[in-house]
C-alpha cells in the first residue's frame, strides 16, 4: 500500500526544512505549546517550549525569575536560549510571546527558522488565559486592558512572521492541519519562474 498524502507532504516537508526549525509565534494563549506539541509530533521531529528551557536554564519558574531579576533580565536571557535552541534544529520551537519582539531574535529565527504566527482575537485569548495564573504580564487589575495593549504592540511585529494562521476555538487537530498546509505551500510548492 501506498504512502498517504499527508505522509508524503510530511516527509517532503522535513526534506525541505532541512536544519531549519519551525518557530511559533503569538501572544501568550494562542496555542504555541499545545498546537506546536501535535505539530512536532505529525511531522515527526522534536518540540521545544523555549519558556520551559528558560526556566531549566534558571531552575526556577518564570514568574519567579520576572519577580526575582526583573522583566529585562528574563528577556535577555531569552535572546541567549531561542539562540542557542535554534542551533539544534530542525524542530517545533515555541516562543514566548515576547521572544519574537526582540530584533536579535527575529533576526536569528530568520536566519535558521521558519515563523509562523498563531494569530487570536482578543476574546479567544482571554478565554484560554484565564485558565492560568502563572503569567506575570498579566497580574494586574485589568488583565484585558494589558492584552489589549499587548496585541496592539505586538501584531504589527508579529506580522513579520514567514507565515500565519488563525488560532480560534477549533480542534487541535485541524489547526495542525492548517499548520502543516501552510508550511508545504511556503516549502513544497512550486515558485514561479521569473524568465526574462
Amino acid at each position: 500500500m501506498g504512502a498517504t498524502t499527508a505522509e508524503i507532504d510530511t516527509t517532503g516537508l522535513r526534506a525541505a526544512l532541512g536544519a531549519r526549525s519551525i518557530v511559533l509565534v503569538g501572544l501568550m494563549g494562542a496555542g504555541k505549546t499545545s498546537i506546536g506539541r501535535r505539530l512536532a509530533q505529525r511531522l515527526g521531529l522534536p518540540f521545544i517550549d523555549a519558556d520551559q528551557e528558560i526556566e531549566k536554564a534558571h531552575v526556577m519558574s518564570i514568574p519567579e525569575i520576572f519577580e526575582k531579576h526583573g522583566e529585562a533580565y528574563f528577556r535577555a536571557g531569552e535572546v541567549r536560549v531561542v539562540a542557542r535552541i535554534l542551533k539544534d534544529g530542525p524542530q517545533v520551537l515555541a516562543t514566548g510571546g515576547g521572544a519574537f519582539m526582540n530584533p536579535e531574535t527575529r533576526a536569528n529565527i530568520r536566519a535558521l527558522g521558519i515563523s509562523l504566527w498563531l494569530k487570536a482575537d482578543l476574546d479567544v485569548l482571554m478565554r484560554r488565559v484565564r485558565r492560568r495564573s502563572d503569567r506575570p504580564l498579566l497580574k494586574q487589575a485589568d488583565p484585558e486592558a494589558v492584552l489589549r495593549r499587548l496585541m496592539e504592540e505586538r501584531y504589527p511585529v508579529y506580522a513579520e512572521a514567514d507565515l500565519a494562521i488563525v488560532s480560534r476555538e477549533a480542534s487541535h487537530e485541524e489547526i495542525v492541519d492548517e499548520a502543516v498546509n501552510v508550511l508545504v505551500d511556503h516549502l513544497l510548492a512550486p515558485k514561479e519562474l521569473n524568465q526574462p
